[in-house]
């Protein structure tokens, strides 16, 4: 099961092992030299030692979280077990075939345990380097498919937010149209239930097209046109409509101006937006007297949103005279 590619590196590298050693002992190079007996040999050596620290990885690694004493504790338990294994798989044989006092003499004994131990740190390096890699990759995958999906819960909740919001806000309006004159009221309310749709279908999405965002704005201006007429005005220049923007972005930030803004048809609200590239949306500041605090919840929420989905934020910039929101596309 492990992957194909750390294993061909096991066999190429027991392989030139094997090679090495003997050009390095023999002193010469002849058909034998080539043979792959003992790249096999070591090859299913390397396999029994992973075999031993997976055992002890599965055993002893209690988190996800790499820790320096956990890694020391499995390696050193792991090469020992691995060099007792050895030794003894080395004596069975030696006693199967009656030659235990030429393979178990002193000096053979420790040229073999010297090479256990050496074949044991070479190989439990490579492998446990190749295991913790995986392991920290797939953790990473999980890590990131998990903040992707917060991410998309927590826009859900922004979005969830900007429903009431806007419609608390136009039921206001027509409260007000009521009250003033019921035929256009009527007629607002006609209008606003088109509009409602549009808002009902584009909380559903992320990102809509600037396009359709710019005929949703315009068909809500036209809402604020009921009750207010030319005390506002919109102008829009559009250059390049490319790209993506948060839906309702254009509605919010062309309501927030009006909502801090007090135009008059002597002296009106200029809103401008202004499309090539990023979508830019000014206005000239006439502050409300006796303006009541408001929260900025539905701006906080649409920066947050695009924070979320772009890593972008929307620029502001004040003066004294305008007020303008730079938003990115995505």
């Amino acid at each position: 099961m492990w992957n194909r590619n750390f294993l061909l590196f096991i066999v190429l590298f027991a392989y030139i092992q094997s090679v090495y050693t003997r050009i390095s002992v023999r002193q010469e190079i002849n058909a034998y030299t080539f043979t792959p007996e003992s790249a096999i040999g070591s090859l299913i050596a390397a396999s029994l030692l992973f075999l031993i620290l997976l055992f002890f990885i599965k055993k002893w690694q209690r988190s996800e979280v790499f820790s320096t004493k956990e890694l020391l504790k499995i390696f050193g338990t792991s090469l020992f077990v691995y060099m007792l294994v050895m030794q003894f798989s080395g004596l069975l044989i030696a006693f199967t075939f009656d030659n235990i006092e030429r393979n178990f003499n002193r000096q053979t004994f420790i040229l073999s345990l010297f090479s256990d131990f050496l074949n044991g740190v070479i190989y439990g390096s490579f492998f446990l380097v190749y295991y913790y890699y995986n392991r920290n990759k797939t953790h990473q995958q999980k890590l990131s498919k998990y903040n992707v999906a917060l991410s998309e819960s927590r826009i859900n909740q922004l979005k969830a937010q900007l429903n009431p919001h806007f419609l608390f806000n136009n039921l206001n309006i027509l409260d007000q149209l009521i009250e003033e004159d019921k035929t256009i009221a009527s007629d607002f309310l006609n209008e606003f239930a088109e509009i409602y749709r549009y808002v009902l279908q584009a909380t559903d999405k992320e990102l809509i097209s600037i396009t359709e965002e710019l005929d949703f704005a315009l068909q809500y201006f036209k809402l604020i046109h009921y009750k207010y007429g030319d005390a506002y005005q919109l102008n829009v220049e559009k250059k390049n409509a490319t790209g993506s923007i948060v839906p309702m972005t254009l509605q919010l930030l062309i309501e927030n101006a009006i909502q801090h803004n007090l135009g008059t048809l002597e002296n009106p609200v200029q809103i401008r937006v202004e499309i090539d590239g990023s979508v830019r949306v000014c206005n000239n500041i006439k502050l409300k007297y006796n303006e009541k605090v408001t929260s900025g919840r539905a701006l906080a929420n649409l920066q947050e949103q695009y924070r979320l989905l772009s890593r972008k934020p929307i620029e502001i910039h004040q003066t004294e005279a305008s007020f303008m929101e730079v938003v990115p596309t995505i």
